[in-house]
């Protein structure tokens, strides 16, 4: 890359930050802050899962994102007779009669898992290697994926019959759990209009792998001050029952913290937070501002908390 410091490049990834916004724009009406979290979470190498009732747009706006960034894309329908070998790969006898591997799926790019709690755990947990060691394991021999690698997953939050909940392990290792919302009155006009006519839209590549690995690194590479630091691992400490830094209410509410993923991704995070809003380093605003995303599949509720009504953002909001 051409650029001659971390702070030019750091300018490059927001203007072109800005430009992905409006390609996808044109194909996706609203849903701004669900875009802006899947785009941190590729640019911090991290997984999304995106949560909404159907006919949200959740597949499209994977589709968008992959011809924006010109990468690879497959989209995996998870049903309950997916197998694991379906996922990513097998081995077939050749007419060499020796066995060869047959890649799956989960070479590419981009993930779209569709629906991915209709699948039984033993299927979901093929994707667990891939996600955290980005490699898969087939008959002893271990085949590493392609960079950059990031799995986007849609569920349903309301039809629960003939689903099976993700493991505890498997949601952990998505970065955000982003819930999407029914659109505004106008921006609902705005969709009709433009899928009801022949209009065509086409957007515009803006960046390709080497750019994305590349602005990955530079996320890495922003400095973070220690008070910062340890405000992200601090509020990450008060969501333990366990922890010396839990309050009585939080030890009340909450049966379960999250880890130390948690922590990791909140300063990961809030690093691209700060650089995609012209900022060289990350203040506690941006830790804030990607917290509730990063925290609420993390962390279980207890009785109390479900009696109340209080949701995982309520409890979290509470934390700030």
């Amino acid at each position: 890359m051409p650029y001659r410091s971390d702070v030019e490049a750091a300018d490059a990834l927001k203007e072109v930050y800005q430009q992905i916004r409006q390609e996808i724009g044109k194909v996706i009406v609203g849903q701004d802050e669900v875009i802006k979290f899947v785009l941190i979470s590729i640019f911090s190498n991290g997984h999304c899962l995106l949560v909404g009732v159907p006919g949200l747009a959740k597949t499209l706006l994977v589709q968008t994102i992959a011809q924006v960034l010109d990468l690879d894309f497959k989209r995996i329908q998870f049903t309950p007779d997916l197998m694991p070998s379906d996922i990513i790969g097998s081995e077939i006898l050749g007419e060499d009669r020796n066995f060869k591997f047959i890649r799956g799926p989960v070479f590419s790019n981009i993930i779209l898992a569709d629906e991915i709690n209709r699948t039984p755990p033993k299927t979901q947990a093929a994707l667990l290697e891939a996600m955290q060691e980005k490699s898969v394991t087939a008959a002893g021999v271990t085949h590493t994926l392609g960079k950059p690698f990031f799995v986007l997953a849609t569920q349903n939050p309301i039809e629960q019959e003939g689903t099976y909940p993700l493991p505890e392990a498997q949601l952990d290792r998505f970065m955000f759990n982003v819930a999407l919302n029914y659109p505004s009155f106008k921006e609902e006009l705005q969709i009709v209009k433009n899928t009801t006519s022949t209009a065509q839209v086409s957007v515009h590549k803006q960046l390709n792998a080497e750019q994305i690995i590349y602005f990955q690194q530079l996320v890495r590479n922003i400095p973070v001050s220690d008070n910062v630091l340890e405000y992200a691992v601090k509020l990450v400490a008060k969501t333990r029952p366990n922890s010396e830094f839990a309050s009585p209410q939080v030890k009340r509410l909450l049966n379960w913290g999250a880890g130390p993923r948690a922590s990791q991704f909140l300063v990961l995070g809030a690093k691209c937070h700060a650089v995609l809003n012209g900022k060289y380093s990350p203040d506690i605003e941006d830790v804030q501002a990607v917290a509730k995303p990063i925290l609420s599949h993390r962390i279980v509720r207890s009785y109390h908390a479900e009696a109340e009504g209080l949701s995982a953002h309520d409890i979290i909001e509470q934390l700030f």
